[in-house]
């Protein structure tokens, strides 16, 4: 219904229907419900109230993980190097390749679980009148027009226009957002645009009945429940490629297309100019195509990014592929729930008003603490001793009396079970008395949305019972002026809307003596005598770390969205009080749902709190900024959330108190529930990026300059410095040492100071592109050039001249590693902050040593003892060349950036 469509067409408005139109709509009886002939007919013709999921073979999703141009860069590879018997590396590759596969296949299954969790969440069994006859029947037999009768502790089984409600209240956090139950009603609403949560006559599959009993019209079942409706949402969207991915294969097809072009061209140009005959030029052609292909470079991004997915584990966050533990770093828009998220979640007394004062308490939610909850009460921004102040004291105690919720310790957490409100008395109570409240119950009476307010008589140990109230303020202040006519009403309705223009949900409260024979609470006389102790402002408090959290988020350029589905006045305090941006400004559901798509898209970015919001609202609302080719961050809980979770470039569900549907649908579940895990998210993200930023342009111009030693070669119709061997030996032993030393690279000071990346611009930039060209030239001069003047200068045989080659490419990509580690010159501070850099360098010049002077290593690779100076010195020497050239370029850099800097500032004052 509403996930598809923003106008709901007349026929479904079943909100503004009358009962006898009801009954006349869908063809039943409102005493007798359906005849089982009537019923077992219409469950023939729709089907199952039930979920399905479309299940795709196991088969067809293995075979898709190979589907990836990384993928295809490591296959090729792995076919050049077994062409050319080099089994070892071939099998490493083909390791690789593998487990990437059954990685991101197993991943792929677990996130396909959410439309099972879903499916699974409309298992129950209901009460059923059909025949005249109350009989109970598996809710996935139910069908349209069955009346069903719902109890607390129900589920709701199917979607429902109720046709009457006693005293019924309904826990839809799941689908709304909002963390207090719904008070129902049987009545018809006006208006033809009702938002989802305020749909107080309707019922829906999913949701719980907390409190009272009703009876409705089953009016939707199966994937036509507003719940089936999310499920139909989730299976639609599409999940996003990340960011990074993107860009990995965009550069992997462009180094592919490029090598293979100038491969062919050479081919063509070695056959007419004939420079070496055809079988040589073949050797030549495969030799350069091995050496310029980074085969290293998917295993390595792999494994930085397995780093990354390691270190937020350790923080308190399940990445659940690989990619997406990047793709926070690069995120524009972070849009975020409120309750649980934000908040605790954990309903709370923060202002407590009498007659003579207005008091402050502090402590937020269940605090833990030896006493249990604790808190200080405040006046005027200072500590005071509330237990002289018998106002406060006697409205304490009713906050504590009237209410039927209890805190419950669990292994040192403080647990609530009732409902919120109440929950948020008990605290009062509890938190400043110490204890749990004792109460010699007489009579109760519930609360009732008819009248609302709920009483309570107890036995006080005087002369007399007491009798105790609390609801709404308007119903208590009537009672109050009933019984004074000269209770100023106007002044307390001015302090109501101090609190409420808070977003803080106000509690009135009263008591009267009664003669100790009254035993029973006789609602005709409950409002005789009454008096008003006071009122409190009740709010679900943001969590204390959220704010800082929301201000380094802002620093590093992301914005912070509020989704919700409470009222814009709420929401619109709450994201004033946790600085959410330095205006506020809030659009409803509704409003959204006025706006076309193209209108959405142009006026997105000039909200920041979205109210009232369904599920098709938060759909929209993602769809819209990433129109804006934004990249967008989806935090959630409720089943309500799992589409945007699933549409935003990464979903992040909530550990704790996230439903199974929401944690399955989403790329990261955060195990503690904790808002500031986002920012180490954020952090770690743009890390990984930078280290695999660094990976690759450590690869590229390295793996080029073995192409281009073979390419320069043979252009020159020389003898080939390097065998095919030899480049497969570098290629190898970088990819199991130099180029693992960026995993172990420290994050640089500016990660957080600075805006999100132009994902737009991909990984390499202009200058990175210049960088890579200049430095693959550069070491391959070097090995061309040492290689020509010491073997045709008779100095050293060919053999010895190719092994000292090979320790010049090599020392070039260990000299270029200390430039490329990070921005700083290399004399500083952080030269050594990268320990295991050094730990790797020297397993990879052990394993040149083995290549060199073992005999078996030389036969293979064609190297052979080589002396000190030729084979180490010079090597040595070049290296160096490659550090100060490259470190120079680096150090005008760094003084551009300065100047550019600066420049803006002088502009921007």
């Amino acid at each position: 219904m509403d996930i598809k469509n923003n106008e709901v067409p007349p026929e479904r408005r079943l909100w503004q229907t009358g009962n006898d139109e009801l009954a006349t709509q869908f063809r039943t009886d409102l005493e007798s419900g359906l005849t089982e002939q009537e019923a077992g007919s219409r469950l023939a013709r729709d089907g199952f109230n039930e979920l399905t999921a479309k299940k795709q073979s196991k088969l067809l999703k293995f075979l898709n993980q190979f589907n990836n141009s990384i993928i295809y860069i490591l296959i090729a590879a792995m076919v050049i190097t077994l062409l050319l018997h080099h089994y070892s590396d071939a099998t490493v590759i083909g390791i690789v390749i593998i487990a990437n596969a059954f990685i991101g296949y197993f991943q792929e299954i677990q996130a396909d679980n959410a439309l099972t969790k879903i499916k699974e969440m409309l298992v129950s069994q209901n009460y059923v009148v059909r025949d005249g006859h109350k009989i109970e029947v598996p809710a996935r037999e139910l069908v349209v027009g069955d009346l069903v009768n719902l109890e607390a502790g129900d589920s709701v089984p199917a979607d429902m226009r109720l046709i009457s409600a006693d005293n019924l209240r309904i826990q839809e956090s799941i689908l709304t957002g909002e963390s207090d139950s719904v008070e129902k009603t049987e009545e018809p609403l006006a208006g033809d645009k009702v938002p989802l949560a305020e749909r107080s006559n309707m019922a829906f599959a999913s949701t719980s009945v907390t409190q009272g009993s009703g009876m409705g019209i089953v009016v939707a079942t199966g994937t036509n429940t507003e719940i089936g409706q999310i499920q139909t949402s989730v299976s639609e969207v599409k999940s996003q490629v990340t960011p990074l991915m993107n860009n990995l294969n965009k550069l992997g097809f462009n180094l592919s297309v490029f090598i293979v072009v100038i491969a062919v061209l050479l081919f063509i140009l070695g056959l007419f100019t004939k420079i070496y005959s055809l079988p040589t030029l073949t050797i030549a052609i495969i030799t350069m195509v091995v050496g310029s292909i980074p085969e290293g470079l998917p295993a390595s991004t792999s494994v930085v990014l397995a780093r990354g997915v390691q270190v937020m584990t350790k923080r308190g966050a399940i990445v659940k592929t690989l990619p997406a533990v990047e793709t926070l770093g690069a995120v524009d828009i972070v849009d975020t729930d409120k309750t649980g998220t934000l908040t605790k979640n954990e309903m709370t007394v923060t202002d407590v008003i009498t007659s003579d004062h207005h008091y402050q308490v502090t402590g937020t939610g269940f605090v833990d603490s030896d006493n249990g909850v604790s808190g200080d009460v405040m006046l005027d921004g200072n500590k005071v001793d509330w237990q002289n102040d018998q106002l406060f004291i006697e409205l304490v105690k009713i906050a504590g009396t009237t209410t039927d919720a209890e805190l419950v310790e669990n292994d040192g957490q403080w647990t609530l079970t009732g409902e919120p409100t109440d929950g948020a008395l008990t605290t009062l109570f509890h938190k400043l008395m110490g204890r749990s409240p004792e109460v010699d119950e007489l009579d109760t009476l519930p609360f009732d949305s008819a009248y609302r307010y709920s009483a309570r008589l107890i036995d006080d140990d005087k002369q007399h019972n007491e009798l105790m109230v609390k609801g709404a303020p308007g119903t208590i202040f009537d009672m109050a002026k009933a019984s004074d006519p000269n209770f100023d009403e106007d002044a307390w309705y001015q302090q109501v809307n101090k609190l409420t223009d808070q977003g803080l949900r106000v509690v009135a409260l009263g008591w009267k003596d009664v003669a100790n024979d009254e035993t029973e609470i006789v609602m005709d006389k409950i409002s005789d005598g009454i008096h008003l102790s006071g009122i409190v402002g009740i709010m679900d408090p943001p969590r204390e770390e959220v704010i800082p959290a929301i201000h380094h988020l802002r620093q590093a350029g992301v914005k912070v969205n509020m989704i919700t589905g409470d009222h814009p006045d709420t929401a619109r305090a709450i994201a004033q009080k946790l600085d959410l941006d330095e205006r506020i400004t809030a659009i409803t559901g509704p409003e959204i749902d006025e706006m076309s798509d193209e209108d959405l898209v142009k006026n997105i970015g000039k909200y920041n709190v979205f109210a009232r919001t369904t599920p098709a609202n938060k759909l929209r609302i993602v769809r819209a900024q990433q129109a804006n080719d934004k990249i967008v961050a989806m935090t959630g809980d409720g089943v309500n959330d799992a589409a945007a979770l699933k549409q935003a470039n990464i979903g992040v569900a909530m550990g704790i108190k996230g439903t199974d549907v929401a944690k399955e649908a989403a790329d990261m579940v955060l195990v503690n529930d904790s808002f500031t895990t986002i920012v180490d998210a954020v952090a770690e993200g743009r890390h990984v990026f930078d280290n695999i930023q660094k990976t690759i342009r450590f690869l590229l111009p390295t793996s080029f300059a073995e192409g281009l030693v073979v390419l320069i070669s043979m252009i020159m119709g020389q003898e080939l410095p390097l065998f095919p061997t030899q480049l497969l030996w570098i290629n190898t032993v970088s990819a199991l040492t130099i180029q693992f030393a960026f995993i172990f690279e420290p994050a640089e000071e500016s990660i957080m100071v600075r805006g999100p990346r132009n994902v737009a611009r991909g990984i390499l930039g202009k200058m990175d592109v210049v960088e890579i060209v200049y430095v693959s030239v550069l070491i391959s001069a070097l090995g061309i050039f040492t290689f020509d003047r010491f073997v045709e200068g008779g100095v050293l045989n060919p053999v010895l001249g190719s092994t000292m080659a090979v320790n010049i490419i090599i020392f070039g990509k260990i000299f270029y590693l200390f430039n490329i580690r990070n921005s700083y010159p290399i004399i500083s501070k952080h030269f050594f902050e990268n320990k295991m850099a050094f730990g790797i360098i020297a397993v990879l010049l052990a394993m040149q040593a083995a290549m060199f002077y073992i005999p078996f290593m030389q036969d293979v690779f064609h190297t052979g003892n080589v002396n000190f100076y030729y084979g180490w010195w010079v090597p040595t020497i070049c290296g160096f060349v490659v550090l100060v050239v490259t470190e120079i370029i680096k150090l005008l850099r760094i003084a551009y950036r300065k100047r550019k800097g600066s420049a803006s500032l002088i502009k921007g004052n």
